[in-house]
């Protein structure tokens, strides 16, 4: 895909992975938009990157239509749908909370479903089309106190094999992106300490990988890969 003009929604937008992406992407001549529940957050980011915010909670129904709505309002359609909104929620499985696991998996898998259900329409009638789901490694190997947030993520790997086999018909490319540890806001919003470190992953890393599978010839696509640091010990 040409990314020059291209024209990329990224759901969770306003910081870490996402903030990159955008970035990444406007330095190519896309049009991007972003989207995040933080009006204020998403706004401000908006403003630094030169992009469009639009406010909505990917877990909401009537947000991911509207959204979808305004957003190919604003462009005349859509090329790219970067699925990044996330977050994580970790406890052991004997003090599991019911209503904080229900959520990860309401923004994680249902937000993910709703908001690549919208972008398919879409891409179905225009017979073209990038679909990008952001997971983590943790979709892929699962470990102590991490079942919703990993079970979340294995559930999104599913989704997309689905949604890939659905979607290649209509020329329409589906990717899984699974990031190691990256040095973003996620850790702070769980209450927990992240050491930085020169030799961890930065948004950047993931966001040149992901440019990297869009600009492949259309009749080609990457199905899936992973982002490691190459030593961050």
């Amino acid at each position: 895909m040409v990314l020059k003009e291209a024209r990329a929604l990224i759901t969770g937008g306003s910081e870490g992975i996402g903030y990159g992406i955008a970035k990444a992407l406007k330095a190519k001549g896309a049009q991007v938009a972003i989207m995040g529940r933080d009006e204020s957050k998403l706004n401000q980011a908006g403003d630094k990157l030169g992009v469009l915010a639009i406010q909505g909670d990917v877990s909401i129904e009537d947000d991911a239509q509207r959204v979808m709505q305004t957003f190919v309002e604003a462009f005349g359609g859509i090329d790219i749908l970067i699925n990044n909104a996330g977050y994580g929620y970790f406890a052991p499985l004997t003090e599991l909370d019911k209503e904080l696991f229900e959520g990860v998996f309401a923004t994680n898998v249902t937000g993910a479903m709703l908001m690549a259900r919208e972008a398919a329409r879409h891409f179905k009638i225009q017979n073209r089309g990038h679909l990008m789901n952001i997971s983590s490694t943790s979709g892929l190997s699962g470990g102590k106190t991490s079942t919703a947030y990993s079970g979340s993520k294995f559930a999104l790997r599913g989704m997309t094999e689905c949604w890939r086999a659905e979607l290649r018909p209509h020329n329409v490319r589906v990717t899984l992106v699974n990031p190691s540890e990256v040095q973003t806001p996620f850790f702070a919003k769980l209450g927990r300490e992240q050491e930085l470190s020169d030799r961890k992953l930065r948004p950047e890393e993931i966001a040149d990988a992901i440019v990297g599978a869009l600009e492949i010839d259309d009749r080609g696509f990457i199905p899936e890969f992973s982002v490691f640091a190459t030593n961050p010990f």
